[in-house]
């Protein structure tokens, strides 16, 4: 991959900066993630809120099985750094030891993540949050089931761009008070089908200021669509 290129593509991408690329790993190295994954039972709780439905997770990195935490680890490590910092432009990031919102998370049908901009403070790091790395773990999703990321404009407006979660796809994308992203409709896939990923997070020390509109936060910030009522919000 030319990483010059890959730059310039995530620069110039909209709603906000961000890139999609396929086959970063190879599809048989993920196939051990994809079971343990399929098999584990051990999470940290599950997500039933108006902002969030039906959505395991586990940021728990000694209970992911070897291969998942391995992968994991690889993606916290120097060389996988180096690869987001050329891709992004953005220098001298930091992964996060402890997976806060992150690892594993597991959507079953009728399940949905509403339009939001991620918390962009982790209070225990005291670094600001600026990327987001999500790598899909899906291997015969079918687009009719629903389930893309999608990512809104900055008044949430319009949806931009869609971004099927298929098998060894990764979405990278900056973290800003404005880089509003989700998939808000319900899940149409079987009931013995779950929308798998792996979800990452990476921090600096320091943060343009433009792309902080609410101030150190670890909060959260949903929003409706238009003609969408957020119940609790």
């Amino acid at each position: 991959m030319d990483l010059v290129d890959l730059n310039r593509q995530y620069l110039n991408n909209t709603p906000f900066p961000h890139i999609v690329l396929t086959n970063v790993f190879e599809n048989d190295e993920l196939l051990p993630v994809v079971e343990e994954i399929d098999a584990f039972t051990d999470w940290d709780g599950e997500k039933q809120f108006f902002g969030s439905q039906n959505k395991r997770y586990c940021g728990t990195l000694k209970k992911l099985p070897p291969h998942s935490r391995n992968l994991i680890q690889y993606m916290n490590g120097p060389d996988f750094l180096g690869f987001l910092e050329k891709v992004t432009g953005i220098p001298h990031l930091v992964p996060d030891p402890y997976l806060e919102g992150g690892g594993f998370h597991s959507i079953g049908r009728g399940g949905f993540l509403k339009i939001h901009a991620d918390f962009n403070w982790h209070h225990r790091l005291h670094l600001h949050r600026r990327l987001n790395v999500l790598l899909y773990l899906n291997t015969d999703w079918e687009e009719s089931w629903g389930g893309a990321l999608e990512l809104w404009d900055s008044k949430v407006k319009s949806c931009a761009k869609k971004i099927p979660p298929k098998y060894n796809t990764m979405a990278i994308f900056s973290t800003t008070d404005s880089s509003f992203h989700g998939h808000p409709d319900p899940l149409m896939c079987p009931n013995d089908t779950r929308r798998k990923s792996i979800a990452l997070y990476y921090y600096t020390s320091e943060r343009p200021e433009i792309e902080v509109r609410r101030g150190k936060s670890n909060q959260t910030d949903y929003k409706s669509r238009p003609g969408e009522s957020l119940s609790g919000s």
